[in-house]
């Protein structure tokens, strides 16, 4: 473990992180300044594959954050080249909102949303456009045993008034219907974090996680052998951590708490 503040790549979830919705936290942009300032980089790491990077930016944008794709990495991104290793050829149907199967077609994958008999694949991701039609046709593929992958295997997504029921909620309803459980790709397996780190140019030791939920994101970085920081303005909270056999290298309230303690001389 490094000092903080001789961090200089600092990669963020976001939803319950550094905004929660469309409500910026305080303290975000001081805290992303800092970062710039002490000769270091920001990158953002989601499960949310619900958006396209287009769609992260734009929304970051009118936040007053500047971010351009290569600061992203994703579960979309990240489902796209595991597809691509192992499932290129394959017809993939893909349970999802269309800016996930946008994402996916960059990765010359052959897709579909329409139930067919030659499908082999069943990807599934947090759905903001979920219909009963698509619960339907993922019972049938998993019934017939096609391959199963998913985005992430988030219970919960944050929204300003609360939660509503993310990938891995669905998937559980999925289970108990069909009794199949999927590949997650997303946090909390390593993959996300060494891909950014990867990008950055930076190395692990240089390097640190933050996120608001102990069981993808701190595991993530946990399993990817860097440091992590918990913050508590999301789904996790202190009492949380006696359910893991792993704990965050730091732990903040806030955004604002973090980058008071940062700039303080």
């Amino acid at each position: 473990m490094s000092e903080l503040r001789d961090k200089k790549l600092f990669l963020l979830d976001m939803d319950g992180t550094i905004y929660l919705g469309n409500e910026i936290f305080d303290g975000t942009i001081d805290f992303l300044n800092w970062v710039k300032g002490n000769g270091g980089r920001y990158m953002f790491l989601t499960n949310n594959s619900s958006k396209s990077v287009d769609k992260y930016i734009e929304k970051l944008d009118k936040m007053g954050i500047a971010a351009h794709k290569e600061d992203f990495t994703t579960s979309a991104q990240a489902t796209g080249l595991y597809l691509q290793k192992h499932n290129k050829t394959n017809k993939i149907y893909v349970f999802g909102t269309r800016s996930l199967k946008e994402e996916l077609s960059l990765y010359g994958l052959n897709i579909t949303d329409e139930l067919a008999d030659d499908i082999d694949c069943l990807v599934m991701g947090f759905d903001t456009e979920l219909t009963f039609q698509k619960l339907e046709d993922a019972s049938i593929l998993l019934g017939r045993g096609v391959d199963y992958i998913a985005t992430n295997p988030d219970w919960v997504c944050p929204t300003e008034y609360g939660y509503v029921p993310d990938c891995g909620s669905v998937a559980q309803m999925l289970f108990n219907a069909t009794k199949r459980k999927p590949k997650f790709i997303g946090k909390p397996e390593a993959t996300m974090v060494e891909l950014a780190v990867e990008k950055s140019g930076f190395t692990k030791e240089q390097s640190v996680l933050l996120g608001d939920r102990l069981y993808t994101d701190i595991a993530s970085g946990h399993n990817a052998g860097i440091d992590t920081m918990l913050m508590l303005s999301g789904e996790s909270t202190l009492n949380d951590l006696k359910e893991f056999d792993f704990s965050p290298t730091f732990i903040y309230k806030n955004v604002r708490e973090l980058y008071n303690y940062l700039s303080k001389k």
